[in-house]
């Protein structure tokens, strides 16, 4: 195995790890955050102090501040997977004879996650500034649980309107608040959340059209060398029919880069599929990470109302109007004038 295979593993690896980090950034008191807490306290035993200072700031750089690390790691990945893909894949396949068109989507999806990417990144999420400040509050109603009237940001210093969030990555407040995305450095806010759901479902499509590919071209390549009617003679020196493992442990010497890549891009795409599902779960139920993620500390309930100070506050999405007016929100997020209207 060559050094160039060897980093493909060793980068792959790192940007899996992390990315699984980043899909759960936007809980702040979550299982990941409680695993790593209970991780950094039984390394504190451990580790030198002075090493852990600097790792403790390493680390807040890095998931606490507002950086351009997490886009040049995810344009690294997709260059890696999309190099592999174009200079061994593609190749072979077209080889093999494979259809053109076949071919070339992952290049046309990839051209259209950028475009979302781009959109994404540099769009205006729904910062709060003292300029809207007026007519933003007047779109969502408090709901009394989650939000709250008259609740100030110590760090602007004006009244919070319903379903908005200080982001402490970018240091302001954005209306209707999902999370913060160190991938495309951004919030994902009222007026960004369609490029970020294109986006995300770009990105999943990618990975699974790359997957596929690779795959046919695998499978391909038994069927033509028909290699599951063959055997071959094991440690013990008898002869054993082609199994499964076998024949992966085959490809894998064969095609080591292809048969990783393969396998990677299949964790990716499982991955970012169920994100896409909780995402489109979101987006037609009208709330977002933020909202979904404070909403488990209540029960859930057809109504809203307000129990004794001994019983537990009961909680009812008061956002929701019914999957296809959740969808629109999303792609024309709604204004005074319209909230008025109805």
């Amino acid at each position: 195995m060559d050094f160039l295979t060897l980093f493909l593993i060793y980068l792959c690896f790192v940007l899996t790890t992390i990315a699984l980090l980043c899909i759960c950034s936007g809980r702040k008191e979550g299982f990941l955050a409680r695993s790593v807490n209970g991780a950094s306290q039984v390394l504190s035993f451990i580790i030198p102090a002075q090493l852990q200072r600097v790792t403790q700031r390493a680390l807040h750089r890095l998931f606490h501040t507002r950086s351009c690390l997490f886009v040049v790691l995810h344009i690294a990945l997709q260059a890696a997977v999309y190099g592999e893909y174009t200079w061994e894949v593609f190749v072979y396949c077209w080889e093999l004879q494979f259809h053109l068109l076949y071919l070339l989507l992952p290049y046309l999806l990839l051209a259209g996650n950028m475009g979302c990417f781009i959109l994404c990144s540099r769009a205006n999420p729904g910062v709060i500034t003292k300029s809207n400040h007026a007519s933003l509050v007047k779109i969502y109603k408090y709901d009394g649980v989650l939000f709250q009237k008259g609740i100030v940001c110590p760090t602007c210093n004006m009244e919070k309107p319903a379903r908005s969030k200080h982001c402490s990555f970018c240091g302001t407040c954005v209306h209707r608040f999902d999370h913060h995305c160190v991938w495309v450095n951004n919030c994902i806010g009222a007026f960004n959340a369609k490029y970020f759901l294109l986006y995300l479902f770009t990105l999943t499509a990618m990975a699974a059209t790359v997957a596929i590919i690779a795959a046919a071209f695998l499978i391909q390549v038994v069927l033509l060398s028909n290699m599951m009617q063959g055997s071959y003679i094991d440690d013990q020196g008898q002869e054993r029919a082609v199994e499964i493992l076998f024949l992966i442990q085959h490809l894998f010497l064969t095609f080591p880069r292809i048969v990783f890549m393969l396998g990677f891009v299949i964790l990716l795409t499982l991955v970012l599929g169920a994100y896409c599902c909780f995402s489109l779960y979101l987006a037609l139920t009208n709330q977002t990470s933020n909202e979904w993620f404070k909403s488990r500390r209540y029960g859930c309930s057809h109504h809203l109302t307000l129990q004794p100070h001994d019983r537990q506050v009961v909680y009812k999405n008061i956002y929701s109007r019914g999957v296809w007016m959740n969808l629109k929100e999303i792609f024309k997020p709604p204004t005074v004038l319209e909230r008025k209207k109805k």
